[in-house]
């Protein structure tokens, strides 16, 4: 069956991911089979066919332990998602959708795919009438890939191509407005987007190491043909509010990876 959005006024039907909530906040992912399907805990088992036609937020018990089920949000299901790649994680999504201007319509070029995490916001991000062709070298990350989002979507979304190659290649072949790398050497597109990234289109890279985010905006700096770089992180300190006592978290999400970004214009020479 298609996906159904977190919210959605029908029961929960057969075929649907959902995410089970426990009372320690413990979150389970789970595609519901009415056939064979079961949810089992130390305290007992559940089978699906008593959590299809609930209504989204019933309380289930299992045993004495009790679950809230929902319909998951992407951030949710990218967070429990079988994985190959290491993930661009939910605080790194929503700037590179933000400050990469990702919005319905485009066309994006993306690489790698990875384990599809990022795919998935890309393709939320242009909608239906936006296009995402996304590149991977390694055909084993390329099936996680396609697993994970065939698992959200109910099958591969007719606006996104999935493609095994080198992301130069497939950026000459677009002309792409966006540009969007988690690659080792995003450096080594510079080049070619210069020449086939749209005017005013936005290239950006995320890498995990400080050399890397140098070696990228050297090659962008040098190339001429780039303006308005820009280099950050994302740091998420989550806060716990129980009664009079309001205190920020003794661990916080910290660095994941940095986010270079920069503008395509015509050649620049000091203006």
């Amino acid at each position: 069956m298609g996906r159904r959005p977190a919210g959605s006024p029908e029961p929960l039907g057969d075929g649907e991911i959902v995410i089970l909530i426990d009372q320690k906040n413990r979150r389970y992912l789970v595609t519901l089979n009415q056939k064979t399907g079961s949810f089992s805990t130390h305290h007992g088992t559940m089978p699906h066919t008593e959590i299809v036609g609930k209504a989204e937020g019933s309380i289930l018990e299992v045993g004495p332990s009790r679950f809230v089920v929902l319909r998951p949000r992407l951030s949710d299901y990218i967070l429990k998602m079988k994985r190959g790649a290491q993930i661009v994680y939910p605080k790194d999504m929503g700037p590179i959708l933000m400050y990469g201007d990702i919005s319905s319509g485009q066309t994006v070029v993306e690489a790698g795919t990875g384990s599809g995490a990022l795919t998935l916001a890309l393709l939320q991000a242009v909608g239906a009438q936006g296009r995402v062709i996304s590149v991977e070298r390694r055909d084993d990350h390329a099936k996680i890939a396609r697993k994970s989002i065939e698992r959200w979507h109910g099958e591969i979304p007719s606006n996104l191509d999935l493609r095994v190659g080198d992301v130069e290649d497939v950026i000459a072949e677009i002309a792409p407005t966006r540009v969007v790398l988690d690659l080792p050497e995003p450096w080594h597109a510079v080049k070619v987007a210069t020449e086939h990234l749209a005017p005013g289109g936005v290239f950006l890279a995320y890498v995990p190491t400080v050399p890397q985010m140098q070696q990228t905006v050297e090659a962008l700096r040098s190339n001429g043909r780039f303006l308005d770089i820009t280099n950050f992180e994302t740091l998420i300190r989550n806060w716990n509010i129980e009664g009079r006592s309001v205190r920020p978290d003794h661990q916080m999400i910290g660095h994941t990876g940095f986010i270079t970004i920069a503008r395509r214009v015509e050649s620049h020479p000091g203006y």
